[in-house]
């Protein structure tokens, strides 16, 4: 299964919201994220295009490996995650495995469902404003299209294929 997800700059979250929410989208939740990115010991991660990180929300954690992308358009690739309780413990063990801090990236996301389709109305501190329209699934064309259809309706053209931690390496 593959994450198929597109991002957009947005200047206007109350504009979209208000879109967003006459096409039926639902409330989720609203959580703070700080992801730390970490490189690969013997392979740069920028060379490979692939990401591991660690997320924190709240009193979760997880691990997250990303392949890499798997065409220009969209953000689209393989993910796998695990949830973990010791932020500690692992920040240890991928230090003692050799893997070195990249950066972090913290942003406010808020999260709604519009049918199957997760949108997240991200603040990325250092960064600003974005829209993420995603879905899991392996009907990757089918799928780019409903997402691209979904953006236009909610008013956004300008998108991004970037990660935020390429951005923010970017804005240095």
């Amino acid at each position: 299964m593959l994450e198929i997800e597109i991002k957009a700059y947005c200047d206007n979250h109350t504009e979209v919201l208000r879109r967003l929410k006459s096409l039926g989208g639902a409330f989720q939740e609203k959580i703070l994220e700080h992801d730390v990115y970490y490189n690969h010991p013997c392979r740069d991660f920028a060379q490979t295009d692939e990401a591991l990180r660690t997320r924190s929300i709240d009193k979760k954690s997880f691990l997250t490996y990303k392949g890499p992308k798997l065409d220009r358009m969209t953000k689209t690739r393989v993910e796998r995650e695990v949830e973990f309780r010791d932020v500690e413990t692992v920040t240890c063990i991928l230090a003692e495995l050799g893997f070195t801090t990249v950066d972090t990236v913290d942003k406010e996301r808020v999260v709604y469902l519009l049918n199957d389709i997760t949108v997240c109305l991200d603040t990325v501190y250092e960064l600003g404003t974005f829209v993420e329209l995603e879905k899991l699934g392996d009907d990757k064309e089918n799928i780019e299209r409903e997402l691209f259809d979904w953006a236009s309706k909610l008013g956004l053209s300008r998108f991004e294929t970037r990660s935020y931690l390429e951005l923010k390496l970017l804005a240095r």
